[in-house]
Parts: C-alpha cells; structure tokens; sequence
C-alpha cells in the first residue's frame, strides 16, 4: 500500500483526482441550487472559503467527517455527494450568502 504521492502510479492518481472532481462539482452544484455562496457554507461548515474552493474544483481532499458538516448545511445526506454533477462547474462566482432562487436561476444553478 503507497503511502507517498511518489509510490502512487499514474493510474491511481487519476482516479483519485477524477473522484475529487465528482464529489467537489456535486458540492458546488447542491450549494448553487440553495443560492448558498462560498463564504457561507465555510462558514456553516466550520472551513475556510479557499477550503471549499479547492474541494469544488477536486483540488483538495478533506477529512472523512467534514463531508457530514457540509451535508448538514446543504440538508443532504453524504450519499448525495456521490452522485455525478448534472452540468460542469459555471465559472461566474456569486458573492452573496444565503438568497431566495428566482424561478430564472432554478434551471441554471445559480
């Protein structure tokens, strides 16, 4: 068992990054649909905004139990993570925290 990035093959590395990226663009995808920002599901969730930025973009992994505090603020369950993005991340941020969805935003995510 590789216990160091320079013991993982090629392989491994790609399937663990492209597992990053479905759970991370699902996080996003389920934060967009509540119109919840960023900033205010790091804060909800007890990380930092650069944090959520990097799980969004299958940059960083995270802790086991820090996916339960995400879901709790999304009001999911973690299975729902697991589930592929139906779209790929919009890269046009949004600044606010919490916001009532306008029925236009409900089919663009955000």
């Amino acid at each position: 068992m590789p216990t160091r990035p320079d013991q993982l093959s090629k392989e491994q590395v790609l399937r663990w990054a492209s597992r990053r990226e479905q759970v991370g663009g699902r996080i996003r995808e389920l934060r967009l649909e509540q119109g919840l920002s960023q900033e205010a599901l790091a804060l909800e969730a007890g990380l930092s905004r650069n944090m959520i930025i990097g799980i969004e973009w299958g940059r960083k992994s995270l802790a086991y139990e820090r996916l339960w505090d995400i879901a709790a603020v999304l009001g999911c369950d973690v299975a729902e993570f697991l589930v592929s993005a139906d779209r790929p991340p919009s890269t046009s941020p949004y600044r606010g925290g919490r916001r009532a969805m306008k029925s236009s935003d409900k089919h663009l995510g955000g």
